[in-house]
C-alpha cells in the first residue's frame, strides 16, 4: 500500500541565497535550476521543501508561515540548527531575515525564518493535541497573565506584546499577588529583556527580583526561571 506525500513549495527569493541557507543547516540540495525558470529542492531525514519564484507582481512574502514540519526531537534539532547558523554567520542569527528563535526547556517547537521571510516551524511529533494556548480559567490574576505570556513568546513568538502584557499584569495584578508568582514574572520580565536585548532592564529587573522573600522551595522555582534568561544571554553571545 502506498500512502500520499505532501511537498510545500515556498517562495525562492535569490535561489542561490535560499539553497545555500538551507545547505548550512544541514539540507541536502536535490534540485536547482535557473532556466528557464528558477525552481529547487531541498530534503532531509526524508521531508522535501521545494522552492519556486514568486508570480510576476506577487510580493514575496512577509515572514509568513510557509510550512509545518513535524519531528522526533525538537531540541536536538535546534541545537543542530543552532550550531549550524553559528558556523555560518559566526553568531546565532536572533533578529530579521534570516533567523531561528529561542528555545527552552519543555518547548515543543521553533521557527526558523529562511532569507526570503519563509517561516518553517518545526514541531514535535507528539506535541499534545489539547495543547493549553494561554488564559486558562483554572487561573487569575498574575498566574493567567503569565500563562498568556508563555504563549504570546513560545508559540507566537511575539516578545514585545509579551512584554506590554506582563508589565500591565504586574501593575494591575502584582500588589495583591503571590511573593512566587511576582517573582516569577520578573523571571520572565528579564528574559524578554534579553531577548529584546535590553540588557540594562534586564539588570533593574533581576535587582528588583533579588529583593522579594522567598522560602527555598520558592527561590529554587524561580531560579530555574530565571535560568532562561541566563541560557539565552549565553545563546546569543557565544560565537564560533
Amino acid at each position: 500500500m502506498t500512502s500520499d506525500t505532501a511537498v510545500p513549495v515556498l517562495w525562492s527569493g535569490d535561489l542561490k541565497d535560499t539553497l545555500d541557507f538551507y545547505r548550512a543547516l544541514g539540507y541536502t540540495v536535490t534540485h536547482e535550476q535557473t532556466r528557464p525558470y528558477d525552481y529547487g529542492a531541498i530534503e532531509a531525514d526524508g521531508c522535501a521543501v521545494h522552492f519556486a519564484a514568486a508570480p510576476q507582481g506577487i510580493g514575496l512574502p512577509t515572514e509568513q508561515v510557509g510550512c509545518l514540519i513535524m519531528l522526533d526531537d525538537v531540541a536536538e534539532r535546534h541545537a543542530t540548527f543552532t550550531a549550524a547558523l553559528r558556523k555560518r554567520y559566526g553568531k546565532v542569527p536572533a533578529k530579521g531575515c534570516p533567523r531561528i528563535t529561542r528555545f527552552r526547556p519543555g518547548q515543543s517547537r521553533f521557527s526558523v525564518v529562511d532569507p526570503v521571510g519563509n517561516t518553517i516551524i518545526y514541531i514535535q511529533r507528539d506535541e499534545p493535541e489539547d495543547v493549553d494556548y494561554g488564559g486558562s480559567r483554572e487561573l487569575d490574576g498574575l498566574a493567567r497573565v503569565l500563562d498568556n505570556v508563555r504563549i504570546l513568546r513560545d508559540f507566537k513568538n511575539d516578545d514585545a506584546t509579551a512584554v506590554r502584557v506582563l508589565e500591565v499584569g504586574l501593575r494591575r495584578y502584582g500588589a495583591q499577588a503571590s511573593a512566587v508568582d511576582r517573582a516569577r514574572a520578573l523571571a520572565a520580565l528579564t528574559e524578554l529583556a534579553v531577548a529584546t536585548g535590553d540588557s540594562e532592564r534586564a539588570e533593574k529587573v533581576r535587582a528588583e527580583l533579588g529583593g522579594i522573600s522567598l522560602s527555598k522551595t520558592e527561590r529554587a522555582i524561580v531560579a530555574a526561571e530565571l535560568r532562561a534568561a541566563t541560557d539565552l544571554a549565553d545563546w546569543l553571545s557565544e560565537t564560533d
